[in-house]
């Protein structure tokens, strides 16, 4: 198989939960330009609604579905739509977080149990629902779970106090390693993207303090950008990522390397 064979991903599908704005839409536009055809989910209807004209004007096929992650009782439903719909799912990017900055022993608990429900608990039940209902029965299938940094190591609390924020990276990085331990006989791959800071609007406040220093702290000198995803992600979408499953990969500028 060529290795443009190995990339292209013609006659695929893939859904990207927040793929609204951000980071998600970044992986949208990579994977819709490599030939996916693609179903976006996010809260907000009015921003896929956006992101859906945007694609298109790349000749790229979305389609919206509002949902909210965080409400574990709505996911299988709006799943069965996404899946009658694409006729088929291929690839799931589990891109939907929230975060929470506050110190840990005034972190309150209301605030923890909706990252638990957003980043681990909905993500989960995502991944469940591609797998048992689509990627198990075709023998193939690719999940990338959008996991952080911030799930590798602690973060200097000097720049962001996130306890939930990093437990709940944490766990998606070993919900990543055992769900790639157990389905991979079924020729499902799982794999975890850690970004570093990108310029979104999850981080633009923290930027706005401390981008400057992070800068210079940064090998490369520079903070995530909207083309610096897209390369790896494609890859773990692809079949040119079949031997590689159970893996977080840092994308950072090297910043934790020091």
């Amino acid at each position: 198989m060529s290795v443009k064979k190995l990339f292209d991903l013609s006659g695929r599908t893939a859904i990207i939960t927040g793929g609204s704005r951000g980071l998600g839409l970044q992986i949208a536009e990579a994977l819709g330009e490599m030939g996916a055809k693609l179903a976006l989910t996010a809260r907000k209807k009015d921003e896929l609604d956006h992101a859906v004209a945007h694609l298109a004007k790349s000749g790229v096929e979305a389609h919206a579905y509002a949902c909210d992650i965080g409400k574990r009782d709505s996911i299988p439903g709006v799943f069965d739509q996404m899946l009658a719909k694409l006729g088929r799912v291929d690839i799931l990017v589990n891109n939907a977080g929230a975060t929470w900055g506050a110190p840990a022993e005034d972190h309150p608990l209301e605030a923890w149990d909706k990252l638990i429900g957003v980043n681990l608990v909905g993500n989960f039940i995502m991944a469940q629902q591609a797998a048992k209902k689509a990627m198990i029965p075709a023998k193939w299938g690719r999940i990338v779970n959008i996991a952080s940094v911030a799930g590798l190591y602690a973060s200097d609390p000097t720049v962001v106090r996130t306890v939930s924020y990093n437990a709940t990276k944490h766990g998606v990085v070993g919900m990543t390693k055992q769900l790639a331990a157990e389905w991979g006989e079924h020729g499902i791959t799982v794999n975890a993207i850690c970004p570093g800071f990108f310029l979104s609007k999850m981080t633009k406040a923290t930027l706005d303090v401390m981008g400057d220093a992070m800068r210079k702290a940064t090998p490369t000198r520079r903070l995530g950008g909207p083309e610096d995803l897209k390369g790896l992600a494609v890859l773990l979408a692809s079949e040119a990522s079949r031997h590689i499953t159970g893996q977080a990969i840092a994308v950072d500028g090297g910043a934790m390397l020091i």
